[in-house]
């Protein structure tokens, strides 16, 4: 019986930088990591390319100013911002563009966790003081005389603190989670939530917004500098104090590119995703990690789809629960060997979460990479695709 399921490493490569061949430096450092550390590849290998190094290496870069200059475009005298996430390199760096521009900008935040989860306030004096949170707006006035110590668990920030300093008197900002409250102050619109987006826009647009965009309609186009015309700022980073980086664009040729060397240079047919942010919750600060708009924005064509997988507990709990040892290992092989192409629905998989394949492979990524200082923008993952019954 091979002992060795899943293996996921990840692989050091030089510090990528803007102009770089990022194609050339991914396969060079998967072929000499093999070298080094004894192992060769096999057909369904998956190698993961962080987001960051794809956006670096293209230069997809964009300034403060550049976001200024947008918004000019866009919006006239004034601004409302709907349900941003609670981000010193995310939002934060986005609104010292807004407030660079020529509008006032009434800010709305969602209390009492942001769109992740975040914490802007003290849940538990939230219903001490009768606060009804799918009702009742809080003005920063009485924000500060509710809750006038709190700060984020993991940061030590209190955002509200930081988003009025970034925009200083022309901005004012209250909690509420009713998307139509900004039409009170406003009918011009940004949209700055990530996944809640659509629903968020139709509100608004049922509502009678009068100009209404959102953060992916915003650098969406080539002028002289970074973009992304898919996701235009959302996803997008820190890179400086007067830069961001965006998510990368035209990934798809690229994760197509490097699937094609390394069957050329391994023999391999090899899948090849980009990921971003994970997709799982801090079971502690209730905090889900997932600030990109997507996991994986280009991976190849093997990776489309969910699992299909049988539940070993239930076979062996149920259907098979007489046997014991080899014959019992040599039923279960036979079962998963024979299983039905579609589990969908059936008791036989049960319980297995059949999330899509590139959420679950790039949240397994973002976790072996780090966001720090490990120095492995790539990983290799192993034997995902075997089963029990693969001997």
């Amino acid at each position: 019986m091979r002992r060795l399921g899943t293996q996921a490493r990840g692989i050091r490569t030089p510090i990528i930088q803007e102009g770089d061949n990022l194609e050339e430096i991914v396969v060079s450092s998967l072929l000499d990591s093999a070298r080094q550390g004894g192992f060769s590849f096999q057909d369904r290998d998956v190698v993961g390319i962080t987001e960051s190094v794809v956006a670096r290496a293209q230069g997809n870069y964009i300034t403060i100013d550049d976001i200024a200059a947008e918004i000019n475009d866009n919006f006239q005298k004034e601004i409302g911002v709907v349900f941003p996430i609670l981000s010193r390199n995310r939002f934060a760096m986005i609104l010292r563009g807004i407030a660079r521009s020529d509008c006032k900008i009434y800010l709305q935040l969602s209390y009492p966790r942001d769109e992740v989860g975040n914490p802007v306030l003290d849940p538990e004096k939230m219903r001490e003081a009768g606060i009804k949170p799918y009702e009742d707006l809080i003005t920063r006035e009485k924000y500060q005389e509710i809750f006038p110590d709190f700060k984020h668990p993991y940061t030590g920030i209190n955002y509200l603190d930081l988003y009025q300093e970034i925009g200083g008197g022309n901005l004012e900002v209250f909690l509420a989670n009713n998307p139509e409250k900004i039409l009170d102050y406003t009918g011009d619109v940004l949209v700055a939530d990530i996944h809640s987006r659509h629903t968020t826009r139709s509100i608004l647009q049922q509502a009678g917004a009068r100009k209404l965009l959102a953060l992916d309609e915003l650098c969406t186009r080539d002028k002289g500098a970074g973009y992304n015309p898919d996701y235009g700022l959302l996803g997008s980073n820190k890179a400086t104090e007067e830069k961001l980086k965006l998510f990368p664009r035209q990934g798809q040729e690229l994760v197509e590119r490097i699937q094609t060397r390394l069957k050329e240079e391994t023999g391999r047919s090899i899948e090849v995703m980009i990921y971003g942010d994970g997709a799982y919750k801090d079971p502690r600060a209730q905090i889900w990690e997932l600030a990109d708009p997507v996991v994986s924005p280009a991976y190849t064509s093997g990776l489309d789809g969910t699992p299909n997988e049988i539940k070993l507990k239930y076979l062996a709990d149920n259907k098979l629960k007489d046997l014991q040892g080899e014959e019992l290992l040599e039923a279960a092989r036979e079962e998963i060997a024979g299983k039905d192409n579609d589990l969908v629905g059936k008791m036989e998989a049960q319980g297995t979460t059949p999330r899509q394949l590139t959420d679950l492979l790039g949240s397994l990524c973002d976790l072996v990479s780090g966001s720090g200082d490990k120095g492995t923008p790539v990983v290799l993952i192993q034997g995902y695709f075997d089963s029990l019954a693969d001997k």
